[in-house]
């Protein structure tokens, strides 16, 4: 992968329009390569409009990640649609000149897409994850802000739920009978993305895939969002740490430091593709 932008044609004013696929959208945005994936330089009012497809969105753990995790990797490409969910990132991005326009972040996205289809009886969502009953407080609390079933169906599968077992047909039955048009999978960073790409396939009925880790706690309130300036800065890591340190110390002490090489390497040009070849 080359370190330039890829260029694409720029969106005129009014699109995009309504029924937009994510591949369409993806084709008008310059895509910004970082280590052996990239992101889409794309603003959050033009995302709301994706309708079809499967959006990914992208923040430090992942990136890690994806440098050692070969299977997450190779489903990268099926996501049409990438953006930026870190402040960090997009600060390295900017440092690097292959800036974007903004932080587009799922806990962000999320509240800003049910708005934005209040009032469509088309699009219905179904909430996959969280721990068991956080969906459907989730789920009430989204229908009462739309004034609508929206939010047509919730599940909360087990964190060692197999590919290929009863658990996940039975998932993807429930997902199908529900009738959702949208499908929000919260099952963590590379599983919920994995798990899309394996089985999206088999819900025809499904036209919008998100996958946005902790946002089904965040709608429910089961987790508290930082203030908007410590997001801004690039704190929100510390804010979280702070709060739930016996949970997130290895996260972010360890694991996600070693992001800082692998983006020094690849700002200089000495950054391999671990999977190339």
């Amino acid at each position: 992968m080359t370190n330039a932008a890829i260029p694409s044609a720029g969106l005129t004013p009014g699109d995009p329009k309504p029924g937009l696929t994510a591949a369409e959208l993806a084709a008008r945005r310059t895509r910004i390569p970082v280590l052996n994936v990239y992101v889409d330089d794309i603003s959050m009012d033009d995302l709301v409009e994706v309708r079809q497809g499967a959006i990914a969105t992208l923040h430090v753990d992942m990136i890690v990640k994806l440098q050692r995790d070969r299977s997450f990797y190779d489903v990268w490409p099926t996501f049409e649609i990438v953006t930026c969910d870190s402040q960090f990132l997009y600060f390295a991005l900017k440092l690097m000149r292959r800036g974007v326009q903004m932080r587009v972040s799922g806990s962000d996205y999320f509240p800003a897409f049910y708005r934005r289809y209040a009032d469509d009886p088309s699009m219905t969502v179904f909430l996959c994850g969280a721990a068991p009953g956080i969906a459907e407080t989730a789920r009430a609390k989204i229908n009462a802000k739309v004034g609508r079933e929206m939010v047509v169906g919730t599940a909360a599968p087990s964190f060692d739920m197999a590919p290929g077992s009863a658990e996940e047909d039975e998932l993807v039955r429930q997902i199908d009978e529900s009738g959702a048009t949208a499908l929000l999978v919260a099952l963590g960073a590379g599983r919920q993305e994995k798990w899309i790409a394996a089985n999206r396939h088999r819900l025809p009925k499904v036209q919008l895939f998100l996958p946005l880790g902790g946002t089904i706690d965040y709608e429910a309130a089961a987790v508290k969002r930082p203030p908007a300036w410590i997001t801004n800065v690039g704190l929100e890591w510390f804010w979280r740490l702070v709060r739930e340190p016996k949970r997130r110390w290895r996260r972010y002490l360890v694991e996600e430091p070693k992001v800082i090489p692998y983006l020094v390497r690849d700002a200089l040009g000495s950054y391999r593709n671990p999977f190339a070849g």
